[in-house]
């Protein structure tokens, strides 16, 4: 399942906006603000969809019948570009265990790349739900490798993907290679590069959260 968010007009409009907008990209605080508020609006919407139990909250005057999650999720974030989206969901799943990937593009002098992935920290997986935040989705080669090492630490009961800009290259990788997932996109264009960039995109998320980095 695909879940556009800026498909139904909302506040996710005017940050996606501005994500893309060079006037407003050198603005870098802003810029990764937009990507929390992003990350905290998924994190709301997929809450809706996750299990809950009843429990009694003990107030000054009686019992509550109240409702709490039964298993708090895993975050995963793939580094660097992907810690403001990251932070924006565990602002809402506050007691959830996270997980990291380090992950990146290798530029060859033909200009062409390979995803180098160096580093996975993660707790078990085995029964737990499983959020994964990676800001862009282009051809969905870094995603995929990343998951696919990450069920070495189990295997989830569901997988929910958020992301900002996706393509639909991507999103047909992801829900090829694992069409029980759920992906919940901000937003989502048509067309990706002979070198896999977006198109229009926004340029390189991580950049523009924290600066350009040398190429190696």
């Amino acid at each position: 399942m695909v879940h556009h968010l800026a498909k139904s007009n909302s506040l996710v409009n005017t940050w996606v906006n501005e994500l893309r907008n060079v006037n407003v990209q050198n603005d870098r605080m802003r810029f990764k603000r937009n990507m929390e508020r992003i990350g905290e609006i998924a994190a709301y919407e997929i809450s809706k969809t996750l299990s809950y139990k009843d429990v009694d909250v003990t107030t000054p005057l009686g019992i509550y019948k109240g409702k709490a999650l039964e298993q708090e999720p895993v975050v995963v974030t793939i580094l660097r570009a992907g810690i403001p989206l990251y932070q924006g969901i565990v602002n809402y799943f506050d007691k959830a265990d996270s997980g990291f990937v380090a992950a990146y593009r290798k530029h060859k002098p033909d200009d062409s790349f390979e995803i180098n992935q160096e580093y996975v920290v993660c707790p078990n997986l085995d029964g737990r739900t499983l959020l994964i935040a990676d800001p862009m989705l282009a051809t969905g080669a870094s995603l995929i490798m990343a998951l696919e090492e990450l069920y070495d630490y189990g295997r989830p009961k569901e997988v929910h993907v958020v992301v900002a800009i996706a393509c639909t290259e991507g999103i047909n990788a992801i829900r090829n290679k694992f069409p029980d997932f759920t992906i919940w996109a901000a937003d989502i264009d048509e067309e990706l590069t002979s070198k896999g960039y977006i198109v229009p995109g926004l340029g390189d998320a991580g950049d523009l959260s924290f600066g350009a980095k040398m190429q190696f």
